[in-house]
């Protein structure tokens, strides 16, 4: 029996969103991207990728910080949320 595929909780769906929201703001398709993250080291194809934004696939820790080396961007932005309007006003 194959395992089961695990739920993508609240984090990963947001990290998605932000490599999504991120790549596109580069200008980066996503096959250009998946280009980007192999020629770091990590192999990843632009159909992973879109697996990963469409929260189909879980993007793991390695995944993550390759994609955020590829995107020019600390990896602990892809894991908080744009800040809400009006944050930090006091």
């Amino acid at each position: 029996m194959p395992p089961r595929p695990l739920e993508i909780g609240p984090a990963g769906q947001a990290a998605a969103r932000a490599i999504e929201r991120t790549r596109i703001a580069r200008g980066y398709s996503q096959r250009q991207l998946a280009a980007r993250v192999t020629a770091l080291g990590r192999p990843m194809t632009f159909t992973a990728l879109s697996r990963i934004e469409r929260t189909v696939r879980r993007c793991d820790i390695d995944d993550l910080v390759a994609i955020a080396a590829a995107l020019g961007t600390p990896s602990h932005t892809l894991l908080v949320g744009p800040e809400p309007v009006g944050a930090g006003e006091m």
